[in-house]
């Protein structure tokens, strides 16, 4: 009890200091960025460290959901092992993507030795214990694997999940026991929707006293204004040593429709934050040598250019008309699913 008393408090520290970042400098950023341990991987592709867990993860990783989206299924099996080979490690995923489609796919690619170059991440919907095991286990038989790397509980979304999860007969319990069975390595959780039900989530966590693995969230350059994660919650994480794993760096082209930025200045902007990957879709091998591109060329961003790609982000951004996901219930998929949560 007195473990979980002292959790919250530190938590409840560190969630304060996430709070008044929401006023964090351009240089601060800068640092953020440069102070990530770094190295080269095969193809040129910087590899930096997921968190505590000492992992080694391309810092650009292949988003699961657009390769079920391909119409060709040997096309996406080939955007799959084209990015492992060419320095990609992170793969993830999610067991509703595409009605499964994307993890069967996931799992066809990573045969023939591929599994071996790839550092596997899914994700499942269910709340309660016996639904989420169940998932988990279906993702083991769909991607083909004897252990995930990592397990997140996905669409954390609503200001009731984290009590859900965490509750007695809920997934957290699944998630340990897979853990002990040695069906998955870490554990993380996902949400689209608000950061402060991201610092409900890790409070809840610290109270059952437990450190995530891993967190994502949606970084890009419109959050930086509106409900923003990367102000909010980052610095929450990074001082937590828990891996920051950036998704909607284009705000699934929104983002893009404001006609202000480019895509390799959305993947930059994300990079450039102390995420440990940057999750990007492709469906198609000209846009993965895109997200390769941007990977190999990215250098962290002076003061001067980040201020400049603020500032003409910012009058947009306010109202959050580029961040659907955050302000309509378009994307949130276990909302016209319920029976995927239990």
């Amino acid at each position: 009890m007195n473990l979980r008393k002292s959790n919250r408090r530190e938590f409840l520290g560190q969630a304060g200091l996430g709070i008044a970042a929401s006023t964090v400098s351009a240089p601060f950023l800068e640092e953020a960025a440069s102070a990530q341990p770094t190295t080269l991987g095969a193809g040129g592709i910087p590899y930096r460290t997921l968190g505590r867990s000492g992992e080694k993860v391309s810092l650009v990783g292949l988003g699961g959901y657009h390769i079920g989206l391909q119409k060709d299924e040997e096309e996406s099996i080939r955007i799959i092992r084209t990015a492992l080979d060419k320095g990609i490690n992170f793969l993830d995923n999610c067991w509703d993507y595409n009605d499964g489609v994307s993890e069967v796919r996931m799992g066809k690619a990573l045969r023939d030795g591929y599994r071996k170059k790839a550092f596997l991440m899914t994700k499942i919907d269910g709340q309660v214990k016996d639904v989420a095991a169940q998932q988990i286990d279906e993702s083991l038989r769909r991607l083909q694997t004897e252990t995930i790397d990592l397990v997140q509980f996905h669409e954390v979304i609503r200001p009731g999940d984290p009590d859900r999860i965490f509750g007695p007969g809920g997934s957290f319990e699944a998630a340990v026991e897979a853990k002990k069975a040695g069906k998955l390595r870490y554990i993380g959780f996902t949400g689209h929707k608000d950061p402060d039900i991201h610092l409900k989530m890790l409070e809840t966590a610290f109270n059952h006293g437990f450190t995530f693995d891993t967190v994502q969230m949606p970084l890009n350059v419109m959050d930086a204004h509106f409900k923003s994660f990367a102000k909010k919650v980052v610095p929450v994480l990074t001082k937590h040593g828990i891996g920051v794993l950036g998704m909607k760096s284009m705000g699934d082209g929104f983002v893009l429709k404001s006609n202000v930025v480019t895509p390799v200045e959305c993947l930059h902007y994300a990079m450039n934050l102390p995420t440990s990957v940057v999750i990007t879709g492709c469906d198609s091998l000209q846009i993965l040598e895109q997200a390769l591109e941007a990977a190999r060329t990215f250098k962290p961003l002076g003061e001067q250019q980040l201020a400049a790609l603020l500032a003409k982000t910012a009058p947009l951004a306010v109202r959050g008309e580029f961040e659907p996901f955050k302000t309509t219930m378009d994307f949130d998929g276990t909302a016209h699913n319920p029976q995927w949560l239990g």
